[in-house]
């Protein structure tokens, strides 16, 4: 657990602008791997539909685009950070 003391003390060395980016940078961050992680395992799912079935095209493509919202979620909350 971090108490309040240790939180006071990072405050004072880094700052609340330093604070807020270290936060923005982790909304970032994880956004960006599970966006990743998704795409990667809907993205090989796809290529084997595919593999048997090429009028999966479409349905492959459009759910392989579809965690990439989710960095667009990450972005919009480290901007609402600032």
């Amino acid at each position: 657990m971090v108490d309040a003391g240790t939180v006071a003390v990072a405050t004072q060395m880094i700052g609340d602008a330093g604070l807020k980016a270290i936060g923005a940078g982790i909304a970032i961050t994880g956004t960006g791997l599970a966006s990743g992680w998704a795409e990667k395992e809907i993205g090989s799912a796809a290529i084997g539909a595919m593999a048997e079935n090429e009028a999966l095209f479409g349905k492959g493509l459009i759910l392989t685009v579809i965690p990439e919202t989710i960095v667009i979620f990450g972005l919009v909350v480290a901007l609402l950070i600032k």
